[in-house]
């Protein structure tokens, strides 16, 4: 991995700061409806203004994901999408011209399948910044964080309301940035967040120096504005996810496929803070 590479998600971190803005994260099933469409949808994503995106590698028994993107996983699964189709789907998009850091998001069983060496020496040849490991919980995550630092990988660390008096040993081994659980359960889109989220926010980010994100169920500009007024990054997931379900039809259509493209382009760059 170039040096380029390893600071990427540094980089955009700092230069947000500098510009007094909150960083867009779209989360994106990779293959869902199939792989050329996702990269075309990363650039999409990009044209609208993200500024990180979080690649989601489809899982057949997911921990954290509520009925929008367990329906994505399940049509890029027909598709034969895997672990290592979502890696090469990163350098594609580089290739094609993307600058944006790209996280993995991952569940451990696809990891150790791989096997860690292989794993990690994949994350750095396909210029991969990130890595969410949802179902990974702190007291089994030091081989991973070790692995992580020597290869010049953030492992980012989920953070949920309910971790109290963990915080400080989860974020104690973090690096890139800190992702706030906004709420309890799977991903999905919300009208109303945990009651206590503020003041879980201001805890966590005592708790470290890193940029401090939130995600789980912001689907809204307005949610999206409410969040970044205390947080140096906002995920957004099942709102995307849902508007490419929308437009599958569109996608599908080889007349119709710019107009879909379109249509996410649009829904995203409102949401950008």
């Amino acid at each position: 991995m170039t040096t380029e590479t390893t600071n990427r998600m540094d980089v955009t971190f700092r230069r947000l700061k500098e510009q007094g803005r909150a960083a867009l994260i779209p989360f994106l099933t990779i293959g869902d409806p199939d792989l050329e469409t996702s990269l075309a949808i990363i650039a999409e994503l990009e044209a609208a203004g993200a500024d990180i995106v979080e690649l989601g590698v489809p899982y057949s028994d997911p921990l954290a994901d509520g009925p929008v993107i367990q329906r994505a996983s399940s049509r890029a699964l027909r598709g034969n999408i895997h672990l290592r189709t979502c890696m090469e789907t990163a350098l594609k998009a580089r290739e094609a011209g993307s600058k944006l850091p790209f996280i993995l998001f991952t569940y451990y069983n696809p990891v150790l399948q791989m096997g860690l060496d292989t794993f990690f020496a994949e994350l750095n040849h396909h210029e991969i910044s990130g890595l969410i490991i949802p179902d990974l919980p702190v007291e089994e995550a030091e081989e991973m964080r070790s692995r992580s630092r020597d290869a010049g990988i953030n492992l980012v660390p989920l953070v949920a309301p309910t971790s109290s008096e963990r915080i400080a040993k989860i974020v104690s081994g973090a690096n890139g940035f800190v992702y706030c659980v906004s709420s309890l359960g799977v991903t999905g889109e919300r009208a109303s967040f945990h009651e206590d989220v503020d003041r879980f926010i201001e805890s966590v980010r005592q708790a470290t120096d890193l940029p401090v994100a939130v995600g789980f169920g912001i689907s809204t500009p307005e949610q999206v504005a409410r969040f970044a007024k205390i947080c140096d990054g906002v995920v957004v997931g099942s709102a995307i996810v849902r508007k490419i379900e929308e437009v599958i039809v569109l996608l599908e259509d080889p007349a119709k496929r710019a107009e879909g493209l379109l249509q996410i382009r649009d829904f995203v760059a409102q949401l950008r803070p």
